[in-house]
C-alpha cells in the first residue's frame, strides 16, 4: 500500500534490510530516525535506496538555515524521498530546505524529494506545550505552523490525523499530511497522546501512515502489516 511508510526504528542495518524484504510489497516506504541512523549512519539510506526502497529520512532538521541547507543537500544526494525538518525553525530555513532540495536533485538530475515540516509532535499534550511556552491550543498552533510551511514552499507536514481537518481548512487538500501515532482499536498508546487508527486516518484524508510498533512489536510483523493494509482497503477499523 503506498501510503503505508514502515518505521525502522531498529538497532542494526541487518534488522532494517530484514524487515523491509519482509514487508516488500505490502509498504510504500520506509522511514528511517534517529535511533537506526545514529548507529549506521548514510549508509542505511544507501543501502536501501540501492535495494530500491523508497525512504522518508526523519532526522527533523532544526538549526540554522545554512546548516539544514547543508544537511538536506546531503540527504538528497544519499537519495532520500522524503526528509523533515521542523517548521519551529521558521520559515527562513524551510526555505533553505526547500531549495537545498531542488538544487542537489536538479544537479543530479533526479526528481526532488519531498520536503515536509514538523508541526506538533504526537506525543504532546496541551500540558506540554504550555511548558515550552506555545500558548492557545494544539490545533491553533498547528494550523500556524502548517500554513507557515506552505508558505515557505515545504510539499506537506507531519502532524496527529486529529488535526488533519483543520489543516486541509488551512492548506487546501493538496498539501500532504503524514500521519505519525498510528495505534489500531486494541493497541496500546504508549508515548503517543493524539492517536487515530490507519482506516480512520485515511478517511480523515492523511496522505501517508508511519507505522513502527504495531508493526515491529507483532509476533509476524508481515501478518501486522497485512492486517493493517486490509483495514485500509476495507475502510473498516479494526
Amino acid at each position: 500500500m503506498d501510503q503505508l511508510l514502515v518505521a525502522l526504528d531498529v538497532d542494526t542495518l541487518a534488522e532494517a534490510v530484514d524487515l523491509t524484504r519482509r514487508l516488500r510489497g505490502l509498504a510504500g516506504g520506509f522511514k528511517v530516525g534517529s535511533r537506526l541512523f545514529s548507529s549506521h549512519g548514510p549508509s542505511v539510506v544507501d543501502t536501501l535506496v540501492s535495494n530500491g526502497e523508497r525512504v522518508f529520512l526523519d532526522l527533523k532538521f532544526h538549526d540554522i538555515p545554512n546548516t539544514v541547507a547543508g544537511a538536506v543537500t546531503a540527504a538528497t544526494r544519499h537519495g532520500a524521498w522524503m526528509v523533515d525538518v521542523h517548521t519551529c525553525g521558521g520559515a527562513a530555513m524551510m526555505r533553505a530546505a526547500r531549495t537545498a532540495a531542488d538544487d542537489e536533485a536538479a544537479r543530479l538530475g533526479r526528481p526532488a524529494p519531498v520536503v515536509i515540516g514538523i508541526t506538533v509532535l504526537t506525543s504532546l499534550n496541551t500540558q506540554a506545550l504550555t511548558e515550552v511556552g506555545v500558548a492557545g491550543s494544539i490545533e491553533d498552533q498547528v494550523a500556524r505552523l502548517a500554513g507557515l510551511a506552505q508558505s515557505a514552499g515545504l510539499d506537506g507536514v507531519v502532524a496527529s490525523p486529529r488535526e488533519i481537518p483543520l489543516i486541509q481548512r488551512e492548506c487546501g487538500q493538496s498539501f500532504l499530511i503524514v500521519t505519525p501515532g498510528i495505534r489500531e482499536a486494541n493497541d496500546a498508546k504508549g508515548d503517543q497522546s493524539r492517536t487515530m487508527s490507519a482506516p480512520e486516518a485515511l478517511a480523515a484524508g492523511a496522505s501517508y501512515l508511519v507505522v513502527g510498533r504495531p508493526i515491529l512489536s507483532a509476533p509476524d510483523p508481515r501478518v501486522a502489516a497485512e492486517n493493517i493494509v486490509a483495514s485500509c482497503r476495507s475502510g473498516m477499523p479494526r
